[in-house]
């Protein structure tokens, strides 16, 4: 198990990896670093670096977590194992074999009535694990991933696909098996503000595009939060 959840934090700390590069929800992956687990920075865990700094809104996150992004703080927004059951969502296939051809990724945030909701780990994974970290549980699937999901409950969207697409937040929130409009987030319901990269967003929220490093604000009902500001520094994401 532990060998499983190192191979796929190796495929996660690059920002794109060539397409010949695979891993498998089975275990293995053939691009190791010293001492078999590659990646490794400060602290001593596959994606923690110096640690992200978030420019405002601490009360939205809490320790840095494994990695190195803030955990989000709050309920969780929904369970993870609403997910779809393995069927092809939106084009989105679920598979044994992740080619990371294209592989970046964006960041989440979500208040409810002005306070944080956390989006949780494991989001995409068929069959779930966890390895459990000095900075939080990291998830891994025994079965399959779906080219959208979340490793951590820090708000990390990964997008890693076979071939070059933008994705958008809708496809996320189909493949994960929640509602997604302009009055309803998940289980949350009221009128719902969105922002990319700290400007307002004024079309539907389910066409906000999965780009590399965005940083989606979504704020359902009142008080709307400003938006809070993520930096990837340090996280090797």
């Amino acid at each position: 198990m532990a060998a499983l959840l190192a191979s796929v934090a190796a495929g996660c700390g690059a920002a794109s990896r060539p397409a010949q590069q695979t891993r498998t929800a089975s275990g293995g992956h053939p691009h190791r670093g010293a001492g078999g687990h590659p990646h490794r920075g400060a602290g001593g865990h596959p994606h923690r670096g110096a640690g992200a700094q978030m420019t405002t809104g601490d009360a939205a996150r809490g320790a840095v977590g494994p990695e190195g992004m803030p955990l989000e703080r709050g309920p969780a927004l929904a369970p993870a194992s609403s997910t779809a059951p393995g069927i092809t969502v939106d084009g989105i296939r679920c598979a044994p074999v992740e080619q990371l051809a294209y592989h970046i990724h964006a960041h989440l945030q979500v208040f409810v009535d002005g306070r944080p909701r956390a989006l949780p780990a494991a989001i995409g994974m068929l069959g779930p694990v966890a390895q459990q970290t000095p900075y939080g549980p990291f998830y891994g699937a025994t079965r399959c991933y779906y080219w959208l999901h979340t490793h951590a409950s820090d708000g990390v969207i990964h997008i890693e696909s076979p071939t070059r697409r933008i994705y958008t937040l809708g496809d996320f929130f189909d493949e994960w098996g929640q509602p997604l409009s302009d009055h309803r987030v998940a289980g949350a319901s009221g009128p719902v503000h969105a922002f990319l990269n700290g400007r307002p967003w004024t079309r539907s929220p389910r066409s906000l595009p999965l780009l590399a490093h965005a940083a989606i604000q979504l704020d359902v009902g009142s008080p709307v939060v400003p938006f809070v500001a993520v930096s990837w520094a340090g996280t090797q994401l």
